[in-house]
């Protein structure tokens, strides 16, 4: 009736006037977007209605109100990128809002990777470990376990979500110890449980640094017994080979034999071949990887876009001479009869990767000679008037063992056919960091900072290796299927809302090997489990990242 309609306009009139009003359709609508969902189909226009944490809507939602509305025009919006190898770990302590990862799209990271996690860890290396992070990120170790490391994150919170792996030099460690023995029954019946408490405190599998002591000890027949238990978790293995020089095709033919009779989801880590000596195994060795796929084997692959890698100086000495903690090492490079021995090693190492021109500080442990940092050996052998071999000697000694170095040993025509095929996906190998604060420190590799816009600006906009939905699916559902991830990876109704906005033509890297510490330009709003983290190119600070379990 006219009164009842009368009563009811002025009832409405009251609620409005007295701040009540009818819910807005979502938290927020991005409208106008170049959607690319991550799946791989084409791109489309439209728009996406986030409420909570989750996508709630997709689709021309012209009608629809929001407490925020983002005009997307002209405009990528895609699935937060998953950076699926990464080494943030203690770097997420000291830095939770992960700038460098946040700035170039980065909604997911997965650590633990080349054999390397803080636990499960002795009370001796806890102690180590303690006394070593205390001195470079002011941060106390009072964990054993992957419970305990959590909660350190829990506290600080993260702007990203959070994966890591339990690393088998750890495990190791642990378990056996650091010298190069045969782990027995015993051990075995050690390492097994204390890997299984790790993945069901939500460790996504097991890693691999098989160059490095002490997971270089490790027979094949041990990891593949370590990853049977991995399998029956459905977790994955990601191996830094053996070998990534003159035995890579051997190394990749263990990861197989270890996938195959594990039944292992295996990843292998920044698939290369370094030194102009084996730049030509390159093609047969992606037919390895397709052979064993044709098999029926869930094998992939991941790599950075850049022709240096990045490792520790102590990478150059032979394994022999890493075994035990970091003393006994350097009391065989402090033992003159015993570093002769270890030359010829090193010697070998400069000749292969075409001198020591090629090999950069980028890291190192003492203020006094943090000038060296964007050195060459070569420069640091002229500095000291020294050979290039006890330059190495005396920077190790001088720092205890704490050196990084950026080695320049792959080609570009390898590394774009690597990027370019179906089975590998890109992977920073690089820690999250900051330009400020104690993670913005010596002159990493500009992976850390680069990776992901790099991929997208040089290799898909520039170079036109791969379609715009093939770049994306790569960066995002690819890396996503691989984990096993639910509800993450695309951009779909009832999935979470980690999504990245960011302009088609100005996505790019900045860092450089010589200046690192650069954000990438391009990312104009990030969301992660739908907050919104960067907003208008700024990272508000926001740390809306979760821990993801694999269970």
């Amino acid at each position: 009736s006219r009164r009842t309609f009368n009563k009811t306009i002025t009832l409405g009139g009251l609620a409005i006037a007295a701040g009540c009003s009818v819910r807005p359709s979502f938290d927020v609508l991005i409208r106008n977007a170049t959607i690319v969902d991550g799946s791989g189909k084409s791109a489309y226009m439209g728009d996406v209605g986030l409420r909570g944490e989750k996508i709630e809507a997709l689709g021309q939602l012209g009608k629809a109100s929001a407490v925020k509305i983002i005009d997307a025009k002209g405009l990528i919006l895609s699935p937060g990128f998953i950076d699926i190898h990464t080494h943030t770990d203690m770097e997420l302590i000291a830095n939770p809002t992960g700038d460098s990862k946040i700035m170039q799209g980065v909604t997911t990271d997965v650590a633990g990777n080349c054999g390397g996690s803080p636990f499960p860890l002795h009370e001796k290396d806890r102690l180590e470990l303690d006394e070593e992070y205390k001195k470079k990120y002011h941060i106390d170790v009072n964990w054993h376990d992957l419970d305990g490391f959590f909660k350190q994150i829990e506290q600080k919170g993260t702007s990203f979500n959070y994966i890591t792996l339990t690393g088998h030099g750890d495990l190791r460690s642990y378990g056996v110890g650091k010298n190069d023995v045969k782990a027995g029954p015993d051990d075995m019946r050690k390492m097994i449980k204390a890997l299984e408490k790790t993945l069901e405190q939500g460790s996504f599998g097991l890693s691999t640094g098989l160059e490095y002591a002490p997971g270089s000890y490790a027979s094949t027949e041990e990891l593949i017994e370590l990853n049977k238990v991995v399998a029956a978790a459905g977790g994955m293995y990601a191996t830094h080979m053996r070998s990534e020089d003159d035995r890579v095709e051997e190394a990749i033919e263990e990861a197989i034999r270890i996938s195959r009779e594990s039944a292992v989801n295996l990843e292998i880590s920044h698939f290369k071949a370094c030194n102009k000596n084996n730049w030509h195994k390159v093609p047969h060795m992606l037919e390895m990887l397709e052979h064993a796929a044709d098999e029926g084997l869930s094998v992939s692959a991941d790599r950075y876009p850049y022709i240096a890698y990045s490792t520790g100086l102590s990478a150059f000495l032979p394994l022999w001479a890493r075994q035990g903690d970091s003393d006994d090492i350097l009391d065989r490079l402090k033992d003159e009869s015993t570093f002769y021995k270890i030359k010829d090693y090193i010697k070998g190492r400069g000749n292969r990767i075409g001198g020591w021109d090629q090999v950069i500080i980028s890291q190192i442990g003492s203020d006094q000679y943090k000038y060296l940092e964007g050195l060459s050996i070569e420069q640091c052998s002229q500095e000291f008037d020294k050979d290039p071999l006890e330059t190495i000697r005396h920077l190790l000694i001088k720092n205890d063992y704490k050196v990084g170095i950026v080695g320049f040993a792959m080609n570009e025509e390898n590394l774009e056919r690597v990027l370019s095929h179906p089975l590998v996906m890109p992977g920073s190998d690089g820690d999250a960091s900051s330009p400020v604060g104690v993670t913005g420190i010596g002159k990493p590799h500009p992976r850390r900072y680069g990776t992901f816009a790099r991929y997208f600006g040089k290799y898909y906009r520039q170079k036109k290796l791969f379609s715009l939905e093939t770049a994306i699916h790569k960066m995002t559902a690819m890396p996503a299927h691989k984990l096993g991830l639910k509800s993450r990876g695309e951009i779909r109704e009832g999935y979470f809302a980690d999504l990245v906005l960011f302009d088609h033509d100005t996505f790019i890297d900045r860092a450089t090997f010589t200046d690192p510490h650069q954000f990438a330009t391009g990312v104009r709003h990030l969301f992660v489990n739908g907050q919104h983290t960067v907003k208008d190119g700024k990272h508000l600070g926001i740390t809306g990242g979760q821990i993801l379990k694999k269970c």
